[in-house]
């Protein structure tokens, strides 16, 4: 790519950003602009005509935005870069754009060299996210993971004997149905209570309930 100029597509329905970014971007060494789209339709028959190394992609734009725009290009066309090239830091469209395969965000406020070192990387396949952006991700990594229920711990079998508790059953009957010794039910049961934090077989059937696990 040292050698080669890097093939660049601008999709952005706002003419005078196009102008501006051709024009910008046509004074950097090793990259050119090979076509405008000014709708994702138009964007994604233009990157499977020109075959683009990166594609400069707005948010929102009439008819198909940018999320879609940048899915849909991508599974026709899956080794171009998509770097987002937006004004928009919300996460609605910020997380899904980035799920659908976006490479970098940039926002609409970065220097002409920002952009242009963004391509670069992106070719070499290196991500650029706007700090901001950074940030975001990182502070959804860390928010902590909602606490899992206690059923949730039980294993397939000591959910089994939850439901025949549930139902009515004594450990006797419990034992016969699933074919296991009357030590092996106490022993199943008395971590159920542990697990669901209840106290009697009572209680464990009131959770089972509450909870949808019986009908």
């Amino acid at each position: 790519m040292d050698d080669v100029n890097i093939k660049v597509l601008l999709v952005d329905d706002h003419e005078m950003v196009r102008i501006g970014l051709a024009a910008v971007l046509g004074t950097e060494e090793g990259i050119e602009v090979v076509g405008e789209a000014s709708n994702g339709q138009e964007g994604i028959r233009l990157a499977l005509e020109y075959r683009p190394d990166v594609v400069l992609m707005d948010l929102v734009m009439e008819g198909m935005d940018g999320i879609e725009t940048t899915k849909r290009l991508l599974q026709q066309h899956p080794d171009c870069k998509v770097i987002v090239l937006t004004s928009f830091l919300d996460d609605e469209k910020m997380y899904p754009v980035l799920e659908a395969g976006a490479f970098s965000y940039l926002l609409k406020t970065s220097r002409a060299s920002e952009i242009a070192q963004a391509i670069r990387a992106a070719a070499k396949g290196q991500s650029v996210l706007e700090s901001q952006v950074a940030s975001k991700l990182m502070n959804r990594f860390r928010q902590p993971k909602p606490a899992a229920a206690p059923h949730e711990e039980l294993t397939e079998r000591e959910m089994e004997v939850l439901k025949l508790i549930a139902s009515g059953k004594s450990n006797q009957e419990v034992a016969d149905e699933l074919f296991i010794g009357i030590k092996t039910v106490k022993f199943h049961v008395t971590n159920v209570l542990a697990k669901l934090g209840v106290e009697d077989r009572t209680q464990a059937a009131i959770y089972a309930f509450k909870h949808g696990l019986v009908e």
